[in-house]
């Protein structure tokens, strides 16, 4: 006999798993179906949560051999690899336990297998043991995320070859890494293996890294990043590998085309980009409509063309993001209860975890040229805030962009020190329509790095104080 709920979700990360809890919270019966094993997507198993365990591990050993004794303390440092990775398995162990004592707290179903859409009203679900288990319910939440692009002729192995899952596995530090693409995840994880010892070379397809950032900002990110020892070549494509007996032969080319060149690496990291994941779910089966991209069709308030099937997260359109994702799930679950459910992708940050961090809110100044939207612009540098003086990262800015006429906040782009918890500041001012003034008459504690925001918000009409 199937099983009855109010609303079952395929995919348990960050998406599916929110939009379980504030199912459950709002007094609807509710599951959340995943074939990992562990609910926590992968976000919180092989993705941003182990990576940043990782980064700031990497980033306390790389201070402590180059930079503590500038400070005054003296201290010899060798590396525990092994350590390290035990750190990045435990945090992800107790975040996963976090999300199934969530559950248990809010009345939500975990069921661990495959799910698919056998019809409009009807998820089957099979588990471990084979056993098929029918759930009927009145909502059915796609929220099953997104998976690594491949990169055409090229085998991932996990081991030389790997993706973000095997970087952030492997057993030794390689002596020389090639990493396949200039964005958050490929730079995030190159600075991880650089510090600990690694050549790094980033190829990127493009003529600059991280192309959806800011201009300005992307242009002194790469300048940074080069003076902290990682490589650039730009405008460059992979177009084969070739395993060796001492490695990796990989062979490049100019994006336009031309003569082709041959690098040498001991590990390749693949790091081209997200796809959707709708395989195997029976979306044909039941109607459901995706775009030419291959994510799954929605209106603004994620429903599907088929009546009580939704979609939020990475299989949508939208920047994959996992806390635009969550944002999506609390929406999606209050619509279903029906509330009012909204986000604004406009205050939806993006954040980069390097050393320093890079973090953005809002428009860019190409998009808002591209527009044709009057603007200004306030600067501030990282040199001039005496907080980030004492603890010596100087390193960047915060630029402020706001309208001409009315002064409205419409970006914040921020690379410096604590840039992610930065921005949130100006992603709260983007929500709630500030203007640059509104910021800049805002008192902030002093010395804090948060001064360098205000400042920069001054700094639109011109009337910057600190040095």
């Amino acid at each position: 006999m199937a099983e009855q709920f109010d609303a079952v979700v395929l995919g348990g990360g960050p998406g599916g798993y929110n939009a379980a809890i504030r199912l459950g919270q709002l007094g609807l019966k509710a599951a959340c179906v995943d074939k990992r094993g562990r609910f926590g997507g992968t976000c919180l198993n092989v993705g941003c949560i182990p990576s940043k365990a990782l980064l700031f591990a990497s980033e306390r050993f790389d201070e402590a051999r180059t930079e503590y004794a500038k400070l005054g303390i003296k201290a010899e440092v060798a590396l525990d690899l092994a350590a390290m990775m035990a750190h990045k398995d435990k945090v992800v162990d107790e975040l996963t336990k976090g999300v199934e004592f969530l559950f248990k707290k809010n009345k939500v179903e975990g069921i661990v297998g495959e799910a698919r859409i056998a019809a409009p009203g009807k998820v089957e679900v099979k588990v471990a043991d084979g056993t098929l288990r029918t759930l009927d319910t009145r909502n059915i939440i796609i929220a099953t995320g997104s998976d690594v692009m491949p990169l055409s002729g090229v085998s991932v192995d996990e081991r030389q070859v790997v993706t973000s899952t095997g970087a952030l596995a492997l057993k030794t530090v390689p002596k020389r890494m090639l990493v396949v693409g200039g964005g958050y995840i490929g730079l995030e994880l190159g600075s991880v293996w650089r510090r600990l010892g690694s050549d790094v070379l980033v190829v990127e397809f493009l003529d600059r890294i991280t192309p959806g950032l800011d201009g300005e900002i992307s242009k002194q990110f790469q300048r940074i990043l080069q003076k902290q020892g990682l490589r650039f070549q730009l405008s460059t494509k992979v177009v084969g590998v070739e395993k060796t007996q001492g490695g990796l032969r990989v062979n490049l080319e100019p994006a336009v085309g031309g003569a082709s060149q041959t690098v040498e690496t001991d590990v390749m990291l693949v790091s081209i980009g997200r796809r959707p994941y709708t395989d195997g779910l029976g979306l044909d089966k039941a109607g459901v409509r995706l775009d030419q991209r291959g994510r799954v069709a929605t209106d603004s308030h994620y429903k599907t063309n088929v009546a009580g099937i939704w979609a939020i997260g990475d299989c949508r359109e939208g920047a994959m993001l996992a806390h635009k994702a969550e944002d999506e799930a609390v929406a999606c679950a209050e619509r279903i209860a029906g509330r009012a459910g909204h986000v604004n992708y406009e205050a939806i940050p993006a954040v980069v975890y390097t050393a320093p961090e890079v973090a953005s809110v809002g428009r860019t100044e190409e998009e808002l040229k591209a527009a044709g939207t009057a603007y200004k612009i306030g600067k501030f540098p990282f040199t001039a805030n005496g907080r980030a003086k004492t603890i010596a990262s100087t390193a960047g800015f915060v630029k402020v962009l706001a309208d001409a006429k009315t002064d409205r906040v419409l970006g914040v782009h921020i690379l410096g020190p604590e840039a992610g918890n930065l921005i949130a500041e100006a992603a709260l001012a983007i929500e709630f329509g500030a203007a640059s003034e509104d910021i800049a008459r805002t008192s902030h504690a002093h010395p804090t790095l948060s001064e360098a925001v205000r400042q920069a918000a001054m700094g639109v009409e011109g009337w910057t104080m600190q040095m």
